[in-house]
């Protein structure tokens, strides 16, 4: 006999919904979406690749989950005075603000190394 791995992917209603809860994704409690834990240091790198030339700050390996995580980049955001966004637990900030960035991390008591150039 099949096991039956399918279902209701996303509802006008309710949006996405988990595959393994079968809840709405701001509701989840399977814990899909929980980031994993990295090996505890925070990196702060800067990249242009794919964005025609212009400069990002990426910062990956912040120990939060996804709604925790989206709120500290909405405040690193106003501190910067730039635009952002969260993607896959790296957050992307306009610019390059390593230099503003990296204290701000260590002042919430996190290893932080700048990564690359």
């Amino acid at each position: 006999m099949k096991k039956r791995t399918g279902g209701l992917v996303y509802s006008t209603e309710q949006g996405r919904m988990c595959p393994g809860c079968r809840n709405p994704m701001d509701q989840c409690t399977c814990g899909a979406s929980e980031r994993p834990s990295g090996d505890g240091i925070v990196r702060v790198s800067r990249e242009t690749k794919g964005r025609k030339g212009k400069g990002v700050t990426l910062i990956t390996g912040i120990p939060l989950g996804d709604k925790e995580l989206k709120a500290f980049a909405k405040v690193l955001k106003g501190k910067c005075g730039t635009g952002g966004t969260v993607k896959d637990g790296v957050v992307e900030i306009q610019g390059d603000q390593r230099d503003l960035l990296v204290p701000l991390l260590e002042q919430k008591g996190w290893t932080v190394k700048r990564a690359g150039g």
